[in-house]
């Protein structure tokens, strides 16, 4: 048996054009040779729909869809198509299923088990369970064999691989009970980095377990805050890998049962600079374009953020579509500026400089009064990121172009960023990539893509020149400190105790969590970005604003 694993990039909400992916994608399949197709799961819906799914027309124009495509594929192999379908009983209006589709009709429902809740997932918000009682319930008969479906969450639950489990009920098992010669699994699976490792290492595990074939497929591409890097493979009954898709793009991945030999393993970089880079690509060119958006902007400062986001956007939407803007002010450096003209070279996209002296007197001059005997302080500096930022939106505004921000996770953490200054934007590319991080970016953009970056930009220390002489370090501290504590703290849950337990400074632990939590309402507000690391500023994060949380 051969099957065809669909890797798909849908548009949440998009129907009819993720219906007409799923059909290229098959035709493509079928022609290979499959006698069985699988899609990604919720392929029809793209992943995640959130609240879409409160739309009882939106979830019927789904299954209108699904059986469409049931019919439309009539004379041709079976699909296994990743769907939503209503609940005609009690709980919640929606199953999150996958629909067995073949001559001319869908033929079975197998609907998901186990419904995540943790970090970015909110599925129980939505979904019903599939009711237990019905063990064969995920068994599908197919040319003589005895097929096991699961959705993603289901396979991730075996009770010899996890210390601890997060559900009672593990559908694999229950499957299991009924022999079946291979398992499928639809999959809507979110990057963090270094989770294809995981991943790999858990599906493997599962199929030698059981000692059957396992095949899992994945969805590809940026929907909002995430990014899902494909890479569908498949393992023997050993648990050994047999066959991986491409990551971080669609594909059509043909899994043969029956000669392992036959399958490819495409070639792979886990580093984490490469995956990284990678899915700040993908995620910023989908997000662009999935929004509507073709042409963006970037405020080009001279630092390493901007021109790290600077490279991300010519790479994601080519360099004719990306244009930076250049604002000095008297504190900028001649230095910065020729930096960022040089790599604005290097890269081929357009420039725009307006320089915001002219303003800043109009600001003194208007404020002088009000301000009279105050002596200046961060309010004046924060005015120079505003009007930095509203030249950038009336830009945005005129141009229909959107604007990607350039701050990175370490200075999101601590507040080191102005609301409505170099906050202000749609997009805000590198926000869960620390600081030490981006530096680690560059240099290996420069090594491994192009040497597009100035040396000057990655080796002077860090500045926001919004005074004479100014560096980050004056207000913060190292930042490979500054990153080692906010990683223990963010992604890693550790408290004020645990962290200094670690062999951290006591003061400097104190003032960065202090700083972490006066600067919520900030992160609030932020422009939503892509998510990297198991934890990041997004949908993942939601701590209370009026609060006293003392960790």
């Amino acid at each position: 048996m051969k099957i065809g694993v669909l890797q798909l990039n849908p548009v949440v909400g998009d129907i009819d054009g993720n219906a007409a992916k799923i059909v290229a994608a098959y035709r493509r399949a079928t022609a290979l040779g499959a006698d069985l197709c699988m899609t990604p799961e919720m392929a029809l819906t793209g992943y995640p729909p959130r609240d879409l799914l409160l739309y009882a027309r939106f979830v019927e124009r789904v299954g209108e869809r699904a059986l469409a495509l049931a019919r439309e594929l009539a004379d041709s192999p079976p699909l296994l198509l990743g769907a939503v379908e209503p609940n005609p009983g009690t709980g919640k209006q929606v199953f999150n299923c996958a629909l067995w589709c073949e001559a001319g009709a869908i033929r079975k429902s197998v609907r998901k088990t186990l419904l995540p809740t943790y970090d970015v997932f909110d599925e129980a918000r939505y979904f019903e369970p599939a009711p237990e009682g019905n063990e064969r319930a995920n068994i599908v008969e197919f040319n003589g064999r005895t097929l096991a479906v699961s959705i993603c969450e289901d396979a991730w639950n075996d009770k010899d691989y996890w210390d601890a489990r997060t559900y009672s009920r593990d559908p694999l098992e229950e499957a299991a009970a009924f022999g079946p010669d291979a398992i499928l699994n639809l999959s809507a699976s979110p990057l963090f980095l270094g989770k294809q490792r995981l991943r790999e290492d858990m599906l493997g595990a599962v199929a030698r377990k059981y000692g059957v074939p396992m095949v899992y497929a994945n969805q590809t591409g940026g929907n909002d805050d995430l990014v899902f890097e494909g890479r569908s493979c498949a393992f023997g009954p050993d648990g050994r890998l047999v066959a991986r898709a491409a990551g971080f793009t669609e594909d059509v991945l043909l899994v043969d049962l029956d000669d392992f030999s036959a399958n490819a393993v495409a070639d792979d970089d886990f580093a984490p600079e490469a995956e990284t880079w990678r899915a700040l690509v993908l995620g910023t060119r989908d997000y662009v374009r999935k929004s509507g958006f073709s042409t963006a902007l970037v405020g080009l400062s001279g630092g390493i953020d901007s021109a790290v986001t600077a490279c991300v956007a010519a790479e994601a939407l080519g360099p004719e579509n990306v244009t930076c803007v250049l604002m000095p002010s008297p504190y900028s450096s001649r230095g910065s500026v020729d930096d960022s003209l040089a790599l604005a070279e290097n890269l081929g996209v357009k420039t725009l400089t307006l320089p915001i002296e002219p303003i800043m007197r109009s600001f003194e001059t208007t404020l002088a009064e009000p301000f009279a005997g105050l002596a200046p302080d961060t309010t004046e500096e924060n005015i120079q990121s505003r009007i930095r930022g509203n030249l950038l939106m009336a830009l945005s505004n005129k141009r229909g172009s959107l604007l990607l921000t350039t701050g990175n996770k370490s200075e999101l953490a601590v507040g080191y960023c102005t609301i409505y200054g170099d906050m202000s934007g749609g997009f805000a590319v590198i926000s869960d990539v620390d600081k030490s991080s981006v530096f680690r970016l560059a240099r290996w953009y420069n090594e491994h893509v192009g040497p597009n970056i100035p040396e000057p930009i990655i080796t002077k220390p860090p500045s926001a020149e919004l005074r004479p002489d100014q560096k980050d370090q004056d207000s913060l501290p190292d930042y490979a400190v500054l990153d080692a504590i906010l990683a223990l703290h963010v992604e890693h849950h550790k408290s004020r105790r645990e962290i200094i337990a670690e062999g951290f400074d006591e003061p400097t632990v104190n003032r960065i969590l202090d700083l972490v939590r006066f600067a919520e309402f900030k992160r609030r507000q932020a422009a939503p970005g892509i998510k990297l690391t198991p934890r990041s500023f997004g949908t993942g994060w939601r701590m209370p604003l009026a609060c006293r949380r003392d960790l």
